[in-house]
C-alpha cells in the first residue's frame, strides 16, 4: 500500500532537521541529569543521524522526494573539507604513518571475501535466496552492492553495466545497499563515543593522532580571535569560492576525459569511474583547501574555519540520515540477510587487522567507511573525531575509486563460484 509523505517542501524539511541538530546539540550540552547520562551511552552524532532516520521511517519527510542531500553533498560537503584543512598540518598527516592504508586495504578485502562467505552461508540455509538463472541471477546483483562498498555510485553502476543485471530487480539491491551500509555507519558513529575502550582492547598506540589533535588545537588557539562580519563573509568567499572552482575544474575534466578518451565512455571499464564529476570535486576542494593551508588563510581557523565546517558536516549527516528507513529492514529479509553478514565478514578482518597491528579505532572506522560509504561519508566520520582529520577520510576514499570496480571484479567471480554458476 502506497503510502504519502506529509512534508515535500524542502524549507519545511530543512526547518525540521535543523530543529532536530539543535535539539541534539541542546541537549547534549546539559552538563548533569538525564541527557548527560542519555549521551554518555548514545552519541551525539549518532543522533543527528538516527532523527531524521525516525522522521523518515514515520514517512514524515522523505529523500526520495527531496534535493537537501544533492545540495549537502555537493556544495556543503566540498565547503567544509576547504574550510577543515586550511590548519591541516600535512607533516603530521603523514605522520598518521601506513596503518590507515592497512586498514583500508584490510576493509576492502573484507568486502571481497565478504561477498562470497555470505552467499555460501544464506544459500545453505534458503538456495531460493541466491538463485536466479541469466540476468535474474542473484549474484550479478550483488556485484553492484560490491562496486558500492569498495569505491561508490560510479563503481556501482559499472558493475551493473558488466554483469547486466536485470534492471528491474536492481532496486531491491539499492535496498540493500542502503539499509547495510546505513546501519553499519550507525554502528560506527555509536562506537566513536566509546573508542578510548575499543583502543584499550585493541591495544592501539593512537598516540600520532592525539599528537595531530593537539598540535592543530594549539595553533587554533594561538590565532583565536573574535570573529567579526568580515571574517565571516571572507571564509564563506574562500569556501564556496573554491566549491565553484572544484564544480568548474569538475565538469571540465569530466567531459575532457570522456571527450577524448573512449575508455572512460566505457562504463564496462574499469576507469569508467574516474570520469565521475563527483570524484573531481572533492579531490579539487580538498586540494584547494590544502593549497591555503600554507598561505596567510590559514590564521582564519582561529576566527572559526572549522567549526563552520563543522555545520556543514552535521547538515550532510541529517541528510544522510533521511536516506535510512528503518521499516525497510523486513521488506525483503534473505538478501539483507546477505548484507548483514556480507558486512558481519568486513568488520571481523577489520578488527582482526586491528588487533593484529594495534591499530586505532579511528583507523578502522575511516578505513571501513572509506570502502563502504566513500568519499560522502568518510569525511563525515574522520571528522567526528577532529576537525583536522577530515582530509584523512577523503584520501582513503581516493583509494576507494581506484581499486573499486578491480575489486569488485573479483568479489563477483567469487560470488559466481559461490552460487554454484
Amino acid at each position: 500500500m502506497e503510502t504519502t509523505t506529509v512534508f515535500t517542501n524542502d524549507a519545511i524539511v530543512f526547518g525540521l532537521l535543523m530543529l532536530a541538530l539543535g535539539f541534539v546539540f541542546y541537549t547534549s550540552s546539559k552538563k548533569e541529569g538525564f541527557w548527560s547520562k542519555f549521551y554518555k551511552v548514545v552519541p551525539a552524532l549518532l543522533m543527528c543521524y538516527l532523527i531524521p532516520a525516525i522522521l523518515n521511517s514515520l514517512n514524515l519527510i522523505d529523500d526520495e522526494t527531496s534535493q537537501l542531500y544533492f545540495v549537502a553533498s555537493r556544495y556543503l560537503l566540498p565547503a567544509a573539507l576547504v574550510l577543515m584543512t586550511l590548519s591541516i598540518d600535512l607533516k603530521a598527516i603523514f605522520n598518521l604513518g601506513p596503518k590507515a592504508l592497512i586498514m583500508f586495504f584490510a576493509g576492502t578485502v573484507g568486502i571481497i571475501l565478504g561477498g562470497p562467505i555470505a552467499v555460501l552461508i544464506v544459500s545453505a540455509i534458503s538456495p531460493e535466496t541466491v538463485g536466479g538463472v541469466g540476468p535474474d541471477a542473484i549474484w550479478r546483483g550483488l556485484s553492484t552492492i560490491a562496486g558500492s562498498w569498495i569505491g561508490g555510485g560510479a563503481n556501482q553502476a559499472a558493475m551493473l553495466e558488466i554483469y547486466e543485471y536485470n534492471p528491474d530487480l536492481y532496486g531491491g539491491m539499492v535496498l540493500v545497499d542502503i539499509v547495510v551500509a546505513n546501519l553499519w555507519m550507525a554502528i560506527i558513529l555509536m562506537g566513536i563515543g566509546k573508542n578510548e575502550k575499543i583502543d584499550k582492547w585493541l591495544k592501539a598506540d593512537n598516540s600520532a593522532i592525539e599528537e595531530l589533535k593537539v598540535k592543530v588545537s594549539d595553533y587554533a588557539k594561538s590565532v583565536t580571535r573574535v570573529p567579526e562580519l568580515p571574517d565571516f563573509i571572507i571564509m564563506l568567499a574562500l569556501a564556496f569560492g573554491a566549491v565553484g572552482i572544484a564544480h568548474w575544474g569538475a565538469d571540465n575534466i569530466s567531459e575532457y576525459l570522456l571527450a577524448s578518451f573512449d575508455v572512460f565512455n566505457d562504463s564496462k571499464s574499469a576507469l569508467s569511474s574516474f570520469s565521475s564529476q563527483f570524484f573531481w570535486m572533492i579531490t579539487i576542494a580538498t586540494a584547494i583547501g590544502i593549497a591555503l593551508s600554507f598561505t596567510k588563510m590559514k590564521k582564519y581557523e582561529g576566527a572559526g574555519a572549522s567549526k563552520i565546517g563543522s555545520i556543514f558536516i552535521y547538515i550532510l549527516v541529517a541528510t544522510i540520515g533521511m536516506k535510512m528507513d528503518l521499516t525497510m529492514i523486513l521488506d525483503n529479509p534473505g538478501l539483507i540477510a546477505i548484507g548483514l553478514v556480507w558486512i558481519l565478514i568486513h568488520v571481523i578482518v577489520l578488527l582482526t587487522t586491528a588487533k593484529i597491528i594495534k591499530a586505532p579505532y579511528f583507523f578502522l572506522a575511516v578505513g571501513s567507511q572509506a570502502n563502504v560509504g566513500g568519499a560522502a561519508s568518510a569525511p563525515v566520520v574522520a571528522a567526528a573525531f577532529h576537525p583536522s582529520l577530515a582530509t584523512v577520510g577523503v584520501l582513503l576514499a581516493v583509494f576507494g575509486y581506484v581499486v573499486g570496480t578491480y575489486g569488485a571484479i573479483l568479489c563477483t567471480i567469487l560470488m559466481q563460484i559461490a552460487a554454484g554458476s
